[in-house]
């Protein structure tokens, strides 16, 4: 439940403190241009660190005979209160260097007049400040909830700043935007709620009193060289008040950033001295920071933490609003004791149930006694047959919110009858844990005395729904329940197809597999790994190619099947012949950006994206392990091959042709003989990208744990946490 306590915490408080949050951010948005304003007039002086007291007084008595304060703001302009020669009252900023009169000190607009109003206390006074500083505390929570998810889900404070799954645009800026803006935010949380303490005398401001002995007094009348005005540099004064008249026990107030002194008019001497409390330092430095007054840089960050807070309201309740929406369990035709298929859902975001309400009512319409509910509502069913679990996983391996009861329920409920299950797993392959929490629901069913495999544990990367679709085929061929995948609706997006033109097609080689490339009927950005959606007419079901990219074209290597609908399709298709498809972007198979070397693993048309790769001028180390068949499986890919080593786009090639030889060489056989290639490509940083089949993947990820542990000293999962193994294979 720990999450779930987190969650809903974090929603509770969201909720509690939308108005006041609210009206605070749209306000200091609007106050953080307030400081921007100050600091670009024209009032400061260069230099007046440089400048000590005495030569500021000086200055001032060489123009005016009587001077009333000289103070410094936290824009470190000049400004006095004076009386000029001829009489007159002369208030405003100075040249501290020559004590030449700037200007007259700006009006504060109405509109940061109304706005700091507002900001403060909603114009309800000390009502509204109560309100104001109770919603900077429950924003500060609300940061602090937040953060606790973000660790959650990137299964680990170590990981906080790593790389984050973009699943959905809300969710992935929520938690993005959110970690830049932590600081700023609980910054700015905990000086409105310091401040606000502080006007409620919560927190006082106990200063102590001066005490001045006029006995002890010298009666020099010049300054000596240790007089504290000639130590003292005008950077670190806030005020300095002249005496009103000649007594010698008229004195100056001068108040610093840490302390404030009185000294003798005549002789310079420190009558008194009181340091500032810690109280007077902290509140100096909440509203600096709260206010960003005095630097321009501050105030931009507060800012963009403000405008971000903004869009936290947005995309937090858009997250909240589409979670809900997802989560809807249609509505049972079937009690669960009536019904033979028995449906159970774990998500924690919601993501899952639509894959589930579409097979559910796929079920239904062809005559299934179908019941669907969540894991945490499992119980004993009368009549079952079947289970079908779709669960998802969470954070470090750990259950979806609705299915944290499930495998306590497990063990304490009985079944009456013998009942087959199916387990799908859904997941990013981009998490460490993926679909841990389907593992350990499948190894609990299969120890239950009640329970029998149909299938073994079914994984779906990315909520795929051809994955699912292909696993929902295999399920129905098993079970016969006339389940009609073609017209499965898991979708309700709208598809966007583009056309794109068939410009060469070769012929098909002697394992039956040929190359096609199509031309984009319209501009269109993609990359090589990125993957074609295509959905034959015969059947309807979507079909995905990973894609290499030449010269602006699109090339597949599609292996022919005698009864493959889609691969047939393409086989017969003739040049100039008009295709529709959709491009869906794979940036978990694009080479990445900064890595300074890449080795590609492939068999048989998992070649395909890295024809596109090796041809990049990209002006990195490559190297491509292929395994195929004979020299005529080779065939079809040479000449690009050969191109991209004349080019030097491409540094290695080395092949595995198991029906050359007797000894049937794979492609992971080669890889154990070229180990100094991956120890160094790993060990710099580089990147492996594998493609082709799972059989495939899972010997060559042996391969490559034997080597990264025997040379590098560490298991090839310290690799894959750093993202520097990505596959694409099926």
């Amino acid at each position: 439940m720990i999450i779930s306590i987190w969650r809903y915490s974090h929603l509770a408080l969201a909720i509690t403190s939308f108005v006041f949050v609210f009206l605070a951010t749209v306000t200091g948005i609007v106050l953080a241009f307030q400081p921007i304003s100050e600091q670009i007039q024209p009032f400061k002086i260069d230099g007046i660190e440089q400048l000590n007291v005495e030569q500021t007084v000086a200055s001032f008595k060489k123009q005016y005979p009587e001077i009333i304060t000289i103070e410094v703001d936290a824009n470190q302009f000049v400004s006095a209160s004076v009386i000029t020669k001829d009489g007159k009252s002369l208030n405003g900023y100075f040249n501290p260097k020559n004590a030449s009169f700037l200007g007259e000190k700006p009006e504060v607009s109405n509109l940061f007049k109304f706005t700091t109003n507002l900001h403060r206390s909603l114009f309800l006074k000390g009502v509204g400040r109560f309100f104001v500083g109770l919603g900077s505390f429950l924003l500060f929570l609300i940061a602090v909830t937040g953060s606790i998810l973000i660790i959650k889900r990137q299964s680990g404070i170590k990981k906080f700043f790593s790389k984050v799954v973009n699943e959905d645009f809300a969710q992935y800026w929520h938690v993005i935007l959110g970690r830049l803006s932590l600081i700023p935010i609980l910054i700015i949380t905990l000086t409105g709620v310091y401040l606000s303490l502080l006007k409620f005398d919560i927190i006082e401001e106990k200063k102590e009193k001066h005490t001045i002995n006029f006995e002890t007094t010298a009666e020099a009348e010049i300054m000596p060289e240790t007089s504290v005005f000639k130590t003292t540099t005008l950077d670190h004064v806030e005020t300095l008040e002249f005496p009103f008249s000649t007594d010698e026990e008229d004195y100056f107030s001068l108040k610093l950033k840490n302390k404030e002194l009185l000294v003798h008019q005549y002789s310079g001497q420190v009558l008194s001295e009181v340091k500032n409390p810690i109280v007077t330092f902290l509140s100096n430095w909440s509203l600096v920071l709260h206010t960003g007054k005095g630097s321009i840089l501050w105030s931009i960050i507060l800012l963009i933490a403000c405008i971000n807070i903004l869009f936290f309201i947005y995309s937090g309740f858009k997250m909240t609003i589409d979670r809900r929406k997802k989560t809807v369990i249609p509505k049972n035709k079937f009690t669960k004791d009536n019904a033979d298929i028995i449906i159970l859902v774990g998500s924690e975001t919601g993501s899952t149930y639509h894959l589930a309400t579409a097979f559910f009512k796929g079920l239904l319409d062809k005559g299934n006694r179908v019941f669907i509910s969540d894991l945490n509502s499992y119980t004993s069913y009368k009549s079952a047959s079947q289970l079908i679990v779709l669960t998802s996983t969470y954070g470090e391996g750990e259950a979806p919110i609705n299915a944290k009861k499930f495998l306590t329920l497990l063990n304490t409920v009985k079944q009456e009858r013998l009942i087959h299950y199916a387990v799908v797993g859904f997941g990013s392959l981009q998490y460490p844990e993926y679909c841990k929490y389907a593992q350990l629901v499948d190894a609990n069913l299969q120890v239950h005395k009640q329970f029998q495999p149909n299938m073994e544990l079914f994984k779906i990367h990315n909520q795929s729904e051809t994955e699912f679709k292909n696993w929902a085929k295999k399920w129905n061929n098993i079970v016969a329940s006339g389940l009609d995948i073609a017209n499965l609706k898991v979708s309700n997006k709208p598809r966007k197809e583009q056309l794109f033109t068939v410009i060469n097609k070769t012929e098909t080689n002697i394992d039956n597999t040929f190359l096609i490339t199509l031309k984009p009927n319209k501009k269109l950005k993609f990359k090589s790994g990125d993957l074609l959606s295509v959905i034959p007419k015969k059947d309807k079901i979507e079909r995905l190619y990973s894609i290499g990219k030449i010269d602006g074209n699109i090339v597949i290597s599609v292996k022919k099947h005698e009864f493959g609908v889609c691969s047939n399709y393409f086989y017969n298709l003739k040049k100039n012949a008009q295709i529709k498809a959709v491009i869906n972007k794979n940036s978990n198979f694009n080479v990445p950006k900064k890595a300074q070397s890449v080795i590609f693993i492939s068999n048989g048309t998992g070649i395909g994206p890295f024809l596109g790769m090796i041809q990049q001028s990209k002006p990195i180390t490559k190297h491509l392990f292929w395994g195929g068949r004979t020299q005529q499986s080779l065939k079809l890919y040479k000449n690009t091959i050969d191109s991209s080593l004349k080019n030097n786009t491409l540094t290695s090639f080395n092949v595995a042709l198991s029906q050359e030889t007797s000894d049937k060489v794979y492609v992971q056989d080669i890889l154990e003989k070229q180990y100094t290639i991956i120890a160094d490509v790993l060990n710099t940083k580089g990147v492996i990208m594998i493609c082709g089949s799972i059989a495939m993947q899972n010997q060559v990820l042996e391969v490559l744990n034997k080597i990264t542990t025997k040379k590098l000293q560490q298991p090839l999962s310290v690799f894959e946490q750093n993202k520097q193994i990505l596959t694409d294979c099926y």
